[in-house]
Formats: C-alpha cells, structure tokens, sequence
C-alpha cells in the first residue's frame, strides 16, 4: 500500500511538471504557429474595398509629391486594398523622389508599381519603393543617373553615392538585388546578371526591359494594361477608384517648375519696376501684379505657400512704394527689399532653387527696365520731382519788361552811377550800370546795350570821341 501510494504520488507530480512545462511553452507555440500561419487569400478582405489607381507621370516634382500625399491619404481613407501607382516618367527633382518614396514606404496600403512606359531615374526610385512591380510590354525601368538642369551627368562622387544608397536601400527592402539597382544610378559599378547571361560592364548604366526586370526579380509580372494590374493583386471584384490631380493642382504643378517659377518672378518684378518708374502705361504693372500672384497661387495650392508669405509680399511692396515719396536715407526701402525676396524663397519648397530663381530673374528685370527707362525716361517718376519747366519770352512769360526800345536813347544821370544808378529818359527813370566806370551826376549817357532787365549805359562825349 505505501509503495502504491508512493507510485501516485511521482505520477502525479510528473503530470505537474509536464503541464506546467506545456503552459510555459504554449505562448512560444502560439507565436510559432501565428507567424507560420499561411497569409489571408485576398477574398478576405472586404469587397467594398476599392483598389486605388494613382497616375504617376511626366516628371517628378514637388507638385507631383504633394498629389501623391493627398491621394495615398485618400486611399487610406477609402479603407483600399490596394493602391496601384500607374507609373509613366523619365525622371525629375531627385529631392522630390525621395519625400515620394517615403510616402510609399510608410503607406499602411500595400502598392503596385504598374510601369506602362518608362520608369526612369527617379521614376525607378518610386517603383522600387513599391510592394510590387508590375511592368507593360515593351516598358522600361532603370538609368537612374544624376543630370543637371541641362542634362549632363553629374560627376560629383558625394551626390552619386547618396542616390546609390537610396537605390540600394529600396531595392533591399522589397528584397531584390541591391548591386543592380546601384549600377542604375554609378555607371563605374558595373554588375553580373547571370540569369540574363550577360554582364554590364563599366561605363555602363543598367536598364532594364520589362521581360529582364521578372528574370532578375526587379518585377513580379507582366501586365499588359492596367486591369491585368488590378487582377494580379486580387482586386477583380473589387471597385476601382481612379484618383486624379484636379485642375488646380495640375496647374500647381507646372507653375512650381524652376524654369517657370523663375518666369514668373522675372515678369513680376520687371512689370511692377517698370509701372513705378515709367508710370502711365498700366499694363506692365497688372502683368506683374498677375505674374506674382500666379506665382504664390502656385505655391499656395502645392501647400508650401501660406498667408504669412502672402502678406510678407505686400508689405514689401507697400514698402518700396514708400520709399519712392517718402525720403528714408534709403531704409524703408531696404525694409521692402527684404520682406520681398524673404516672402519669394519661404514661399516655396526648396529654398536654394528659388534663391537662384530670384537671383536670375532680379539681374533680367534690372536689363529691362533700365531699357525701358532709357527710351522713356521722360514718363519716370523722378519728373514729379524736378521743375524742367522753362519760362521763355516764346511761350509768354516774361519776369520784367524788356526794353528794347531804349536802346540807342540818349538820357540825364539822376544819381551817381558807380556803376549801378538811375537816368532819366524823356521825363521816364530808368535804372541802368555802366561797363564799369563811375559816371557823376548830371551827365548825358546813352543806352549801349540791353540784355533782358539789364541795361547798359556810357558816357556821351567818349561815344563822341
């Protein structure tokens, strides 16, 4: 009996260590099975979740970025199940691309990449930021060099490998080859692509057709229109909204590119330089008003202008409109110079860009309107301020009589003339000088010369002699 209580007694302690063992794993099991788990079939996601297509073409720029923000918002907001960037670009703002890759990173909506033309330069960084990448027949994707304003590669060591590592690092996060995307971007990189058996040589950028982005794992599939894109992700019976730029944001876009924001502030400050100096005319300086306010408008709408940069502007130019009638030794007018170009850079979204901008369009205004001064500088403002008004004997005024009449006349001396005195001439005083000499009273002078209310006189006996 003891021994088979004592039997019980281990057999029960070991169902205690078992179980408690088991409740000290289970959390352990829990997790185990949850992340082996077999992900959800897209049928489990609501039906009335839309799947969100986003145009992403012509080139890259700030207004394009704040579009994107709004519309991957939206998409957001819309509880979408998928967000499909229909990407058509050959590049653009580096910096732009970057704030757009950010974007898609942290979208809490998965994304396609659905390249149906070309997704180059910056336009890869974008589709490799992506959940997946989608490409047309026919479409491209890669050379993703750095080029200036005018088109040239950029050389510099520092900025190609900043770009190399944002390409790198896209690239790695979706799990694709790291070197391919940085050979993109550094031609001196080269890289092997066995699986298309070829090798890109130094000197080289790498580009990519769509049929050599699925073998190398830059793509997932083939799609030859968008709807085989919506298929793909599991969205066939799903709604699908189409978000598009509105027309102001579309016109926010083109008036935030350098070359005409640049435009803008040269036809600004030009026409409203050219209505105060050379008023009257009433154009240029509505066409400046209009070129600013075009230019805030664009800023406005792109959301990186606000009311502060608006109002800064006006008090400048109230400022230097002052300053034209007001004499300031020159303050006030540096006042509104400063609250003008500070309202112009603050209003945009890469301060140094419209530094340079201001800086272009202040030395172009400045050649304009000093031509425009030279062939009507008798409209300027300055004529408000000086007496040119001439009054000549031909247009009727006269300050004293002239006369004319006495010349030749012979007179009596009244006063002394030493040389200023007084004649008389038949019964008539007239102040005369002599031509230096001093002639005593009671002496006969005659008129010699009269110019204006000056006449001059001589003694009679040396005209004699």
């Amino acid at each position: 009996m003891l021994l088979m209580k004592h039997g019980s007694l281990f057999l029960r302690s070991c169902l205690l260590v078992l179980f408690s063992v088991m409740l000290l794993l289970l959390p352990g099991i829990a997790a185990f099975a949850d992340v082996n788990a077999p992900q959800q079939p897209a049928s489990s996601v609501p039906a009335a979740a839309p799947v969100v297509v986003v145009p992403v073409h012509q080139s890259i720029e700030n207004g394009l970025q704040k579009f994107l923000e709004r519309a991957l918002k939206e998409a957001e907001e819309a509880s979408a199940m998928y967000i499909i960037l229909d990407i058509d670009t050959l590049g653009g703002r580096v910096d732009a691309a970057e704030e757009i890759g950010e974007m898609i990173r942290s979208s809490k909506v998965p994304t396609l990449a659905y390249v149906h033309g070309k997704a180059v330069s910056a336009g890869s960084y974008i589709a490799l930021n992506a959940t997946k990448i989608a490409m047309e027949p026919g479409s491209s994707i890669g050379a993703a060099a750095v080029v200036d304003i005018a088109g040239n590669e950029i050389e510099s060591v520092k900025v190609i490998a900043h770009w190399s590592s944002e390409m790198r690092a896209a690239a790695e996060l979706r799990g694709r080859n790291p070197l391919i995307a940085e050979a993109m971007v550094d031609k001196n990189v080269g890289v092997s692509m066995p699986q298309l058996t070829r090798n890109v040589p130094k000197g080289q950028l790498v580009s990519l057709t769509a049929e050599e982005a699925i073998k190398v794992g830059y793509a997932e599939v083939i799609a030859k229109d968008v709807n085989d894109a919506i298929r793909f992700v599991g969205g066939a019976d799903h709604p699908v909204l189409h978000i598009d730029p509105t027309p102001a944001e579309k016109f926010a876009r083109f008036i935030t590119q350098p070359w005409v924001s640049m435009l803008l502030l040269f036809i600004g400050i030009a026409g409203v330089l050219i209505e105060l100096f050379v008023p009257g005319f009433g154009v240029p300086g509505i066409v400046g008003l209009i070129g600013f306010g075009l230019y805030f408008f664009g800023n406005y709408i792109s959301g990186f202008a606000g009311v502060e940069d608006i109002a800064l502007f006006v008090i400048g130019v109230v400022l230097l409109i002052i300053e034209i009638f007001v004499s300031s030794f020159g303050i006030i007018g540096i006042l509104g110079i400063a609250c003008l170009f500070s309202s112009v850079i603050m209003a945009a979204n890469n301060t140094k860009q419209a530094a340079l901008n201001l800086s272009i369009a202040v030395v172009l205004a400045i050649i304009v309107v000093a031509i425009i001064i030279k062939y009507f500088k008798h409209r300027g403002v300055w004529n408000r301020f000086i007496l040119r008004e001439k009054l000549t004997t031909d247009q009727g005024f006269t300050s004293s009589r002239i006369r004319t009449d006495l010349l030749g006349k012979s007179g009596l001396s009244v006063t002394p003339l030493r040389p200023a005195g007084t004649i008389l001439v038949a019964d008539e005083r007239v102040d005369v000088v002599t031509t230096g000499e001093f002639i005593p009273v009671n002496k006969q002078v005659v008129v010699v010369q009269v110019e204006g209310s000056r006449i001059v006189v001589r003694e009679a006996h040396e005209l004699v002699q």
